[in-house]
């Protein structure tokens, strides 16, 4: 009798045993599968699908410390684009220097208004003048905070008789913002100034 009860002691205790590893498992089991869960349902939400020309093109959300580099870089692109290209029409003329200034401090508003005030934007529209430019290379400082830029380009100015071309510096610094429907990259030019701005060469038409 005593024997039977060892053995039944004995099975009691590999039951036991059993019944610990099985819910071992199964917590094992439970939590693995939850954070693949998550793991999944975080890619998932990192992808973004845009609608270009009627095609879902599959896009990948990063961090912004990811691309500061490039928006930075594109930001001081599109302030001059915007504060440079220039034609003929006082509404064209508000509507693109609006958008630069949006990007921009007061530095920026304050060379606008010499420029204003100085007659430059009429002369445009009176004398029929078109001027574009196109950058030749962007410096983005990183290892400092706000960041320290130095933008080069050609500036053309078109008119009736010539094109004289010109080399544009520019220097200033970011800071970040919160991006809006008019700031998209979430940076603010501030303490714009105009290094050089010089006549390379004329062509007469």
């Amino acid at each position: 009798m005593f024997e039977q009860l060892k053995n039944i002691d004995t099975a009691f205790k590999h039951v036991r045993l059993f019944s610990f590893i099985i819910i071992g498992a199964c917590v094992f089991t439970c939590c693995f599968t939850l954070l693949q869960s998550f793991q999944l349902i975080r890619q998932t939400q990192a992808r973004i699908y845009i609608l270009s020309n009627g095609k879902a093109l599959e896009a990948y959300a990063a961090e912004r410390k990811d691309n500061i580099p490039v928006e930075a870089k594109d930001h001081v692109k599109m302030f001059h684009h915007y504060f440079f290209t220039l034609d003929p029409d006082d509404k064209m003329i508000l509507t693109t220097v609006t958008k630069a200034l949006y990007l921009a401090d007061i530095s920026a508003k304050q060379q606008y208004d010499n420029l204003k005030e100085n007659r430059y934007y009429s002369n445009i529209i009176s004398g029929n003048i078109s001027q574009d430019i196109e950058p030749d290379s962007i410096t983005i400082d990183l290892d400092q905070y706000p960041y320290y830029f130095r933008y080069y380009a050609r500036q053309r100015i078109i008119r009736a008789t010539s094109v004289v071309m010109r080399s544009l510096v520019t220097e200033g610094y970011l800071r970040n913002v919160a991006r809006s429907d008019n700031n998209s990259h979430g940076f603010l030019i501030e303490r714009w100034s105009t290094l050089e701005n010089k006549d390379i060469k004329t062509i007469y038409r």
